[in-house]
């Protein structure tokens, strides 16, 4: 078990790293990040993708991070309640300084609301990890059927962000390896304590 979270952690540090180099480096993967945003958002919806991007913004899963670490201090479980503001705190900083070391502009033709730069996209950053907060904490207690709801809300904030034109897939995959680094890293630190 402890193996299998090594390899997921190297595993997402590594594709991390590899659209971090790609990004900042090659004039061949940025076109082929384009033209692949491209075809994947020809036709959209934008009012219902909207409301999923307003519901998983970065501000406001902040909020629903600290209702969650309420309900479990309400509960007694302190440390798990300080986890969990760790974790998206951690993740969510990370993400804020790779955006400013990357300073990737955003796909041609986004909304005018998203401003900021596009690698790695907030939005999947903290949809990840709160997802995997969320799994971690009550898979077991909720079932298939929880499990199946926050993977579907996280798909779903995947292709609200490529539909409003936000960002490129390779932002996509980038938010999602850098949620699960950042998880897995204090995910260790939490389990050591």
């Amino acid at each position: 078990m402890l193996m299998d979270r090594y390899l997921v952690l190297l595993l997402s540090a590594a594709i991390l790293l590899l659209l971090i180099f790609n990004i900042k480096t090659s004039r061949r993967f940025n076109m082929w990040d384009h033209w692949l945003h491209h075809q994947l958002v020809k036709k959209h919806d934008g009012y219902s993708w909207q409301v999923i991007a307003f519901i998983n913004d970065p501000k406001l899963m902040v909020v629903w991070d600290v209702l969650l670490a309420g309900i479990l201090l309400n509960q007694e479980r302190d440390l798990t309640a300080l986890w969990v503001l760790g974790t998206l705190g951690f993740a969510d900083l990370s993400g804020i300084v790779l955006k400013k070391m990357i300073r990737r502009k955003r796909p041609f033709l986004h909304s005018k609301m998203e401003t900021g730069y596009s690698f790695p996209s907030g939005h999947v950053l903290g949809a990840t990890t709160m997802g995997l907060i969320l799994l971690q904490l009550f898979a077991k207690e909720f079932g298939v059927g929880f499990i199946i709801s926050v993977i579907a809300l996280w798909v779903m904030v995947i292709i609200s962000r490529l539909s409003l034109k936000a960002h490129y897939p390779s932002d996509v995959i980038g938010a999602t390896s850098l949620a699960i680094v950042c998880f897995s890293i204090s995910q260790q630190l939490f389990l050591a304590i």
